[in-house]
């Protein structure tokens, strides 16, 4: 296929079904926290528009978490079948902690979902938002413990070698390794901020189409807020992120930076822009500010950061991706900061609801949290090659032993699966936030047996019937 050999055929397709993913976790992560948020300030306060708003977007939680569960099953078959080498060598660690996922997070989640989708007229409204917070939390806990596993894979430690396989000797230092406190903040703030441009979205939206209702005002100034907030404190920790990765692996930061080698007794430039070249070893047409890579990589002026050439040729990361995929996360960053600064400038006016330039760019960012999510991930995930397992395990060593035939196929039957399937949910989470919030209305559920609504539901039942037209159902009851 396209002239590509079996194992990069298996790379594509882990980083297909693990791109497709990631968007809804991260959106499920924000949209949980914000419901709780909304259900707090409703019982706080018993201000109906934060009612409206709780159950208008846990229509649109309740499908994006079923899209995100069913998008997931397929990354853990993946291990098994087309990583068996990894498994082999590294399952007795990423194996357990992705247990302690499902015996945390999910059993967390699934037993508390049913009751914050369905259970509103049917316990206490403590009971309720009770359960709303342990969704939240399972959430918190899923990111937990994928990004634990994933930091093993950068910064191992805690483990010792023993015929040929990784092994355990200290479950704290294989869980907080190195860099998972710095990946934690790193993932669990975007995902805030994703869903917060999601959220922004959906109310310039609205507000460009003259909806300026008092549930539309009010999620548009939360996700302001949110974006004014949460961005400079993501800006922050991304900081630090890159100076733990300069500290362990130094040949990533070398291939974000485009940088080859070092004059002697020079500051290391920041490159702003420029094409890396893997084959001349140079990055071409390179735009460079003078010492600012330095100051930026280690707080200094005079010390340099180690250049690619200090490294094989066969353990330098690839930069020609890399080197775009980063700037690309930074100036979505950029932008989300411009827009949390704008919204407090409108704001102090009196203008934020009144401004249809800035609904404009607000509507424009809704993507651009998921599109630096997505650019992040590549960043991180890239820049660890040629390894799996940092030092320890290389990629090529990791994959199974399919034929170029099959990997073909099989990544063909992904492609056309997700884009139809997950397609058509991502149209129906359009015409649901096209919809709006709507006033709540509580319906007292009737006694009853089979096919009445006190009959357990399917999760993506949350939402309405249909998004045109009452159902028979729905007219008979109000007939």
């Amino acid at each position: 296929m396209l002239g590509l050999d079996a194992f990069e055929l298996a790379r594509i397709q882990f980083a297909f079904t693990v791109s497709f993913h990631i968007i809804f976790p991260a959106i499920t992560i924000g949209l949980a926290s914000f419901l709780a948020v909304l259900e707090a300030c409703w019982l706080k306060t018993h201000n109906t528009t934060y009612r409206d708003l709780y159950h208008f977007w846990l229509k649109i939680f309740a499908v994006n978490f079923g899209m995100g569960v069913v998008s997931g099953l397929v990354m853990a078959y993946q291990f098994g079948t087309n990583w068996s080498g990894f498994s082999a060598y590294a399952g007795s660690i990423t194996g357990p902690l992705l247990t302690y996922e499902v015996l945390t997070a999910f059993f967390l989640e699934a037993g508390f979902l049913g009751v914050m989708m369905f259970g509103w007229n049917r316990v206490g409204p403590g009971l309720h938002f009770f359960s709303t917070c342990m969704v939240a939390l399972g959430t918190l806990m899923s990111t937990f413990w994928i990004l634990a596993s994933n930091s093993f894979m950068h910064t191992p430690q805690g483990y010792e070698i023993v015929d040929g396989q990784l092994i355990p000797v200290d479950w704290f230092k294989v869980v907080f390794n190195p860099s998972f406190p710095y990946r934690l903040l790193h993932m669990a703030t975007a995902a805030f901020l994703a869903s917060a441009f999601f959220v922004g979205a959906s109310g310039a939206w609205h507000l460009l189409r003259g909806n300026n209702t008092p549930t539309v005002r009010k999620m548009f100034s939360m996700a302001m807020w949110m974006a004014l907030i949460v961005a400079p404190i993501q800006a922050v920790i991304g900081d630090a992120h890159g100076l733990n990765t300069l500290k362990y692996q130094p040949a990533k930061i070398a291939a974000i930076e485009g940088h080859w080698e070092n004059p002697k007794d020079e500051a290391t430039p920041l490159i702003l822009f420029g094409l890396p070249d893997m084959e001349e070893e140079r990055t071409k047409y390179a735009v460079e500010i003078p010492y600012l890579g330095s100051l930026i990589l280690t707080h200094s002026l005079t010390e340099q950061i180690p250049a690619l050439k200090s490294f094989p040729p066969d353990q330098r990361p690839n930069s020609t991706i890399i080197f775009w995929s980063f700037r690309i996360m930074v100036a979505m960053g950029l932008l989300m900061i411009t827009a949390g600064v704008w919204s407090l400038w409108l704001r102090w006016r009196g203008k934020l609801f009144l401004t249809r330039p800035f609904h404009r760019f607000v509507l424009l960012m809704g993507p651009s949290g998921l599109i630096a999510i997505l650019a992040g991930w590549f960043t991180t995930e890239i820049g660890r090659q040629p390894w799996v397992v940092y030092g320890l395990l290389r990629t090529r060593d990791a994959v199974s032993g399919h034929g170029t035939l099959h990997m073909s196929l099989s990544l063909l039957a992904f492609l056309l699966v997700y884009c139809s399937v997950f397609g058509i949910g991502l149209v129906y989470l359009l015409k649901l936030i096209g919809r709006g919030p709507q006033p709540f209305v509580a319906h007292t559920p009737p006694e009853g047996g089979p096919g009445q609504p006190r009959t357990p539901a399917r999760p993506l039942s949350a939402a309405d019937e249909s998004l045109e037209h009452p159902s028979k159902d729905a007219l008979r009851r109000n007939k």
